[in-house]
């Protein structure tokens, strides 16, 4: 029996990997204020349409319950956390929400997207200020840097600057137009220029279109990106300036200004960015904005939102390119023993350490020693149950990581169990 397209199984090292990268998530979150949440997997069709029109049922898995009512299955978190704040009318402001789980999307499967696949999420509820959009930017450099991840870039840009750049080339405020065109250049990281051109071409003015594609190649720091343009004639352009400001004031360093971010999203209004690993293919790792046209489509005129989301998956796969490796041996422990005699005495001790919160493994089929050494494999350290040992008192205890072996009394391993965790070297 096989699967659906697009959907896998997820093994034990998998789901590790997405727990790693789950516990440094929370933990920072919560750090910094952010109150966590699970919106409902499943909405309304029409609210999902709020957020990218009636063309995201080409996108999504929708379907009609035995209501007779047409539902979705979540593809971000944002609509879901963007719907609950506009119906909390006496939600204290502003608001700071994160979550983390699966969602579904039907696009075509790729190298670190499946159907269904894991995100991390953040936003911001409230007056919108530039000081929103540093706080989940800085939140998020440091969630790359607390998974040891390297060469990682925040590219950052605002949608003004490029909407209104795009209405002086083409002398037009045509928002189809502009619209058309934003998508155009966000194509630019997987397309070639001559390849984008040539598919607008029966649209748009072809040396106007490639004005605008140059313009998205470039970025730099501030003074780059001054040197190589009159920066003078664009709209924004001190906003994002003081938003890079604001990250330096805060000690974040690997950000720059990419002005061929836009976030191909309509609903996005404001400061945009997308997170790299410069050295990698596997494309945007997260990526965010102010969307406060969505706070407004579900009646909220009085709040702003902005926030940011991350693949975990190709997080994953980042990490294992560049051989970091989540520790899985600490502080776990496996019971073996040397015949059927030692396994009562082996079955005590694991029940003993599992009460005292040490996670603790034993074979449970009877096999041979030889066969039980497979399960410490992921294991810090190892008891062995020993007739010799055990007519002592004692039992074997041996470090994983080096090899060395000592032995513990039974006794000092009833009365403190956490002893095992501090073998002493001989």
């Amino acid at each position: 029996m096989d699967l659906p397209r697009g959907m896998k199984d997820f093994e034990s090292k998998e789901t590790a990997n997405i727990e790693h990268i789950r516990n440094h998530f929370k933990q920072l979150s919560n750090l910094y204020g952010f109150s966590f949440m699970d919106p409902s997997p499943i909405e309304l069709l029409s609210v999902l349409e709020t957020k990218s029109g009636p063309g995201i049922k080409d996108e999504i898995y929708y379907f009609k319950d035995k209501g007779d009512r047409e539902v979705a299955l979540r593809f971000d978190f944002t609509i879901g956390l963007t719907r609950y704040a506009a119906n909390q009318k006496s939600m204290k402001l502003p608001a700071k929400i994160s979550s983390f789980g699966g969602v579904f999307r039907y696009d075509e499967p790729q190298k670190g997207r499946y159907r269904y696949f894991h995100q991390w999420d953040l936003e911001i509820y409230g007056k919108p200020t530039l000081e929103s959009e540093a706080e989940v930017i800085e939140l998020t450099s440091r969630l790359f840097d607390s998974l040891l991840l390297k060469n990682i870039t925040i590219d950052v840009n605002h949608r003004n600057l490029v909407e209104s750049y795009i209405n002086k080339i083409f002398d037009s405020t045509d928002t189809i137009l502009v619209a058309d065109i934003l998508r155009a250049v966000d194509k630019i990281a997987k397309k070639s220029k001559d390849d984008i051109l040539n598919e607008f071409k029966d649209r748009y003015d072809t040396d106007k279109l490639e004005k605008i594609l140059e313009f998205s190649q470039i970025k730099g720091t501030i003074s780059e990106v001054e040197k190589a343009f009159d920066t003078s004639q664009l709209e924004s352009w001190d906003e994002l300036k003081l938003l890079i400001d604001s990250l330096e004031n805060r000690g974040v360093s690997n950000v720059r200004i990419n002005f061929g971010i836009v976030r191909g999203l309509d609903y996005y209004s404001g400061i945009v960015f997308e997170v790299f690993d410069k050295n990698s293919t596997l494309g945007a790792l997260a990526g965010g904005g102010r969307y406060d046209s969505l706070t407004k489509a579900f009646g909220r005129e009085d709040i702003g939102a902005t926030g940011v989301a991350g693949g975990v998956e190709r997080m994953i796969l980042t990490m294992q390119e560049q051989g970091i490796i989540p520790e899985t041996k600490q502080n776990r422990v496996a019971v073996l023993y040397i015949n059927d005699e030692m396994q009562k005495v082996a079955l005590s001790i694991t029940s003993l350490l599992r009460l005292a919160n040490i996670p603790t493994d034993i074979d449970l089929a009877g096999r041979n020693l030889k066969k039980q050494m497979e399960i410490a494999t992921n294991a810090r350290f190892t008891i062995i149950v020993g007739p010799q040992e055990l007519e002592e008192g004692n039992v074997v205890l041996r470090d994983m990581n080096d090899g060395t072996e000592g032995v513990i009394s039974l006794e000092k391993l009833t009365e403190d169990p956490n002893s095992i965790l501090n073998l002493e070297k001989p």
